[in-house]
């Protein structure tokens, strides 16, 4: 097996982790095996590195697993490739055609994750309503490359939607700078977030706290913030008068909800809400003399269904800055993408055409088989589980499944009937990249595990010059560095 992984973040490291612990390169009958891991972005780690929020440095204690599978000699990392037809492509990554993948590799598993924000039809973004993804992505200096956001202008700013990265991006905003300047957080970023006027973050939801998507955790910390206190709720009015059938979470999110914030309100400088049972419908724009105006329909919760449903009142808020967190999807034109289901179709990690065959040597993990939920530890139960399918189809002990070879009719390998078909090749060369790759990595333009580890290993020594965990390169100046401590030939 000549395994080709597309993506280079957790899902894709816990796969290639996963199958190097059953198949030891020192046991005589594994099988031969080589993995090679293709990253749009130039360094490894997908969300650790450029979604977990910087004041969570512990979770970021799993690359060290990423490291372990990364020094296994079966495996090479290459960073900067945009495969296939990526909807958002990364602009200095060099193109490499499904093509070529489907030509040098025997197996291949896409690990793309969910890149698109999902967005609310009555908010289309503009300069005062933006997704939230940019604002993470700001704030951890995604090569993408986000404006920042306009905070100098800014005193109230809504977050539609209230899951944890909602209340990532509040803790963000509501935090002292000089507090976030000890972990990993870019100096421009520091230095924007210095110049901030934002006094209140109205976390908007459309449904009660017990349906509440953020964690328990992220609550409290949002409770403990230094100089921000949550305005008072009005509980009784937004929960049932019988308790009796709630989760222990849901009991242990209203207890804190009643107890209030560490700073009782008023005594801060900073205040926060959430303000649940609302849901947007339109948004008008900010003139010279009033804030954006948000329309809100106000909404109660279904007993049977547990969904948000209109009472037909509405009311307006006043508002700065509007902040969509609404989850997140793969690309619709990505290949084998539902565009109901929101990422890839699979079935039990196999890839699943449009009609649906189930698709042999072809295979998805993490959000872009299950969807953009769940944490790293689910994630990493999924990528064991389509780790031990691969296995099996690989060694099948009882009746393979059946499953669907032919040629490809187009670049990405998609007939015109609409049922996807991809042919591996069954004998390619066991160590060689694509060409492309190879021509790549003479220019600078890819980068492999060791350069990572030695701008991992810079980036940590500026950080401690500065007092802070790490200082961040971006992609210019990473590629500058590693032409001057790597001479290529």
């Amino acid at each position: 097996m000549k395994l080709a992984i597309i993506g280079g973040g957790p899902s894709a490291f816990y796969v290639a982790s996963r199958i190097f612990q059953l198949l030891p390169a020192a046991k005589p009958s594994s099988p031969s095996l080589r993995i090679h891991l293709f990253d749009r972005l130039w360094a490894p780690h997908g969300l650790v590195r450029y979604g977990v929020a910087p004041d969570h440095p512990e979770v970021k204690n799993c690359t060290h697993k990423f490291d372990a599978a990364a020094l296994d000699p079966r495996l090479r990392f290459f960073g900067n490739v945009n495969v296939g037809d990526p909807a958002n492509p990364i602009p200095h990554a060099i193109n490499l055609p499904l093509s070529s993948i489907f030509k040098n590799y025997t197996h291949i598993l896409f690990s793309t994750g969910c890149t698109l924000p999902t967005l609310h039809p009555a908010l289309p973004p503009s300069t005062y309503c933006i997704p939230a993804l940019s604002l993470v992505h700001w704030y951890t200096q995604h090569p993408t490359n986000p404006p920042p956001p306009p905070l100098e202008n800014v005193s109230h700013v809504s977050l539609i939607g209230n899951g944890n990265v909602s209340l990532d991006v509040a803790r963000m905003l509501l935090t002292n700078p000089d507090v976030l300047s000890k972990y990993d957080v870019p100096q421009h970023v520091i230095d924007h977030l210095s110049r901030s006027n934002v006094k209140h973050v109205s976390i908007i939801g459309r449904r009660g706290p017990l349906e509440a998507a953020f964690t328990t955790k992220e609550l409290r910390e949002m409770i403990n913030l230094p100089e921000a206190s949550m305005i008072p709720l009005d509980l009784d009015s937004m929960v049932p008068v019988s308790k009796d059938s709630l989760t222990r979470q849901q009991s242990r999110v209203l207890q804190l909800l009643a107890k209030g914030s560490a700073k009782p309100y008023g005594t801060t400088s900073k205040t926060w809400s959430l303000d649940f049972l609302r849901s947007p419908v339109g948004l008008a724009p900010p003139s010279a003399t009033s804030q954006a105006q948000l329309k809100l329909a106000h909404t109660k919760v279904d007993a049977k269904t547990s969904r948000a449903v209109p009472t037909g009142e509405t009311s307006v808020f006043s508002t700065d800055l509007v902040t969509t967190s609404l989850g997140f999807r793969s690309p619709p034109s990505s290949l084998f993408s539902s565009e109901d289901l929101g990422h890839l179709r699979t079935i039990s990690g196999r890839l699943v055409s449009s009609s649906g065959h189930v698709l042999q040597n072809a295979y998805a993990s993490g959000w872009a088989s299950t969807g953009a939920k769940g944490v790293l530890a689910s994630t990493m139960i999924d990528a064991y589980a389509v780790a031990d399918t691969i296995l099996t189809d690989l060694m099948p002990k009882d009746e393979p499944v059946k499953t669907t070879p032919a040629s490809p009719t187009r670049e990405q390998g998609v007939a015109d009937d609409d049922v996807a078909e991809i042919v591996m090749n069954p004998n390619p060369h066991p160590e060689d990249p694509p060409e492309e790759i190879k021509e790549a990595l003479k220019e600078g333009m890819v980068t492999t595990y060791s350069d990572w580890k030695k701008v991992d290993e810079e980036e940590v020594r500026r950080g401690e010059v500065l007092g802070k965990e790490r200082e961040r390169m971006g992609w210019e100046e990473a590629r500058e560095f590693l032409t001057k401590t790597k001479p290529r030939t």
